[in-house]
């Protein structure tokens, strides 16, 4: 499983860590990655996605899931968050239609 945000495409980060003898060792940033269940309103489900927090706070600031979904570009977002874009685009157009 890669350490990789699934919505913002937030990954890890390499630097140094440096001591007070200014000697440079290299060091890994992670994410801050959660498991989550978010619903999904145009749905009417529950989706499992592991994001970082900040993430998580960005979901819930636009106003939940599927609007941060359609904002969000494609090429930051997993392979199976875009299908789940696609199909709440769908969903939404079709319950604008009828």
């Amino acid at each position: 499983m890669a350490r990789r945000c699934e919505l913002t495409g937030k990954a890890v980060l390499s630097g140094h860590l440096v001591s007070h003898s200014n000697r440079k060792t290299k060091r890994k940033f992670l994410p801050n990655l959660v498991n989550v269940t978010l619903q999904s309103e145009a749905l009417n489900r529950g989706v499992k996605l592991r994001i970082s927090a900040a993430a998580l706070r960005s979901v819930e600031h636009r106003g939940g899931l599927d609007a941060f979904l359609a904002k969000a570009p494609e090429t930051e977002l997993a392979q199976n968050v875009r299908v789940l874009k696609r199909e709440i685009a769908k969903k939404q157009t079709e319950a604008a239609a009828s």
